[in-house]
């Protein structure tokens, strides 16, 4: 079960949601951007939530959680370009703050006016930056945030790896290793979970699929060559979200993201919550999916 801390007064959460419906469904969609095709899925009525995958994730990452969010919200899950179904030229700007521009370029496109932005690992750093862009401009549209385990300024997990990975030695490395070695995609999915054993079975295959039909593992690697560069930008920007309104969700076995670094990130905003997964590593929505969806529901109908 979830713990939870928060620096603001709660609003009581209702005494029953929906947590997994037994029948999901969501629209399969697609939306030509400057960059390319991205491909998205959609569900549900209320006000929209953009969710943003992380790093080697995709809209397939939330296949849990869309079914429990119709109900309460318009859900919009992006394949951002280059990742999962999503095209992506091969000159692509692939910082977080190129990234960041795209969620809110997605928003235009689609027309949508007012939304709350939830991005993990990787897509945490870029709903971060994208609402530092959005809060630089005359922009009101984006109302809260939710970060899944963000990647952020004070977490050292990956601060070695992911520039290692993107360099010319690690990049042959990684090509000729996991890229092409489907035993290790079982050991490299192990780390992300508290318990292996509560790695969903269409887990290995669905992330599978972007590598062998986009080109995945390309475009990873293109976005940690900038990794250093992201991070030291996201802390400079930090102060400009102060009063966005934050959830921060975290499993505390996480070996991707420090658990330890929720505290001094959530310390950046006025208003935060924090809700703790016992045991559970960096990928709650998949391995304790009823206790995420419970929290976050609670959160968008609070009204924090």
């Amino acid at each position: 079960m979830p713990t939870e801390t928060q620096k603001t007064e709660e609003k009581p959460g209702p005494a029953e949601t929906h947590i997994r419906p037994s029948t999901p469904a969501w629209d399969e969609r697609w939306l030509d951007l400057a960059g390319g095709r991205m491909r998205y899925l959609q569900a549900g009525s209320g006000r929209a939530l953009i969710l943003v995958h992380g790093l080697m994730g995709y809209s397939f990452s939330w296949r849990f959680t869309i079914p429990a969010l119709a109900p309460h919200a318009t859900v919009y899950a992006m394949d951002n370009l280059g990742a999962g179904l999503s095209t992506a030229p091969a000159g692509m700007d692939c910082t977080v703050r190129g990234a960041a521009g795209r969620v809110l370029q997605f928003a235009d496109a689609l027309g949508i006016t007012d939304f709350d932005l939830l991005g993990t690992s990787h897509g945490g750093a870029i709903a971060m930056m994208a609402a530092a862009l959005a809060a630089s401009t005359p922009d009101t549209r984006l109302k809260r945030l939710v970060l899944v385990a963000p990647v952020n300024p004070w977490s050292r997990h990956g601060r070695w790896l992911a520039p290692f990975v993107g360099g010319d030695f690690g990049s042959v490395l990684f090509r000729h290793t996991i890229e092409r070695w489907r035993v290790l995609d079982y050991l490299w999915l192990r780390r992300l979970f508290g318990d292996g054993a509560k790695i969903p079975p269409d887990s290995l295959e669905g992330y599978r699929l972007p590598v062998r039909q986009n080109q995945a593992f390309h475009h990873a690697q293109r976005i940690v060559r900038t990794w250093k560069a992201d991070l030291a930008e996201l802390e400079q920007i930090l102060p400009r979200i102060r009063d966005y309104p934050t959830l921060l969700m975290w499993g505390t076995r996480d070996r991707a993201v420090s658990f330890r670094s929720a505290e001094l990130l959530g310390q950046n905003f006025r208003k935060s919550r924090l809700v703790a997964f016992q045991g559970i590593g960096h990928l709650p929505y998949e391995e304790a999916p009823e206790e995420f969806n419970r929290a976050l529901i609670d959160f968008l109908i609070s009204g924090m």
